[in-house]
């Protein structure tokens, strides 16, 4: 289902990958510094977690100012909470590369705004860019180190913006409960030598999803 999300005076593209049964629990989705919405790990994601029950909407969010696209994701939940139609209990952030940035930062601020909401059940994050390729004096890990929802990271072992020792650091000084997905020898993009695409967004997409269900669980019991 294509929709328009008001965004200050602008409009927001997305597009609802809808369950066939009624979902509780959705996830919002977003892009990199490129490219947009569909960007086809984010559409494959986003199908997977569709057919398994999982509402997905994901957008797209040009620009690459942190704080602006980390509006644009308040937008994009406000618009998620007040849905009737939809009618969901929480959402879950997820972002790929610089949208997993957004999505941390739209977080930490949302849960400075208010307190005692519980809405956002969790972070998910695609090729978190904890540094600038060969830059690893500077870590972008000052929002990760303020959130307290469960966080998922699925990063590639020879990701050239996320050494593996760097983010299990960081990992070890966050306050949320945190886990970890190494995809064996990908990069930033998520590509391994010798592995099709398909078979890569695959492991992605049922990480994610076991991840999802795990904590969908914990919540209702």
């Amino acid at each position: 289902v294509k929709v328009k999300i008001p965004f200050g005076n602008k409009y927001l593209d997305a597009v609802l990958s809808v369950p066939e049964k009624k979902s509780t629990y959705g996830v919002i989705l977003t892009h990199g510094a490129g490219g947009d919405m569909n960007f086809p790990q984010l559409v494959s994601l986003a199908a997977c977690l569709a057919s398994h029950g999982v509402l997905c909407l994901r957008f797209t969010c040009k620009g690459l100012n942190i704080a602006y696209r980390a509006k644009a994701f308040k937008s994009v939940v406000e618009y998620l909470k007040l849905s009737d139609e939809y009618n969901l209990s929480g959402v879950f952030l997820a972002g790929r590369s610089m949208g997993s940035r957004a999505a941390a930062s739209a977080i930490r601020h949302l849960s400075r705004e208010d307190d005692d909401d519980d809405f956002i059940q969790g972070l998910v994050c695609l090729s978190y860019p904890l540094h600038r390729p060969k830059l690893q004096s500077k870590l972008r890990d000052e929002d990760l180190l303020f959130i307290k929802c469960p966080v998922l990271f699925v990063s590639g072992s020879a990701d050239e913006m996320c050494e593996k020792q760097l983010l299990e650091g960081v990992a070890s000084k966050m306050k949320a409960h945190k886990k970890i997905c190494w995809i064996d020898k990908a990069n930033h993009g998520m590509a391994v030598k010798g592995r099709t695409t398909d078979d890569i967004m695959e492991e992605i997409n049922a990480q994610v999803f076991s991840w999802l269900r795990e904590n969908i669980e914990l919540k209702n019991k």
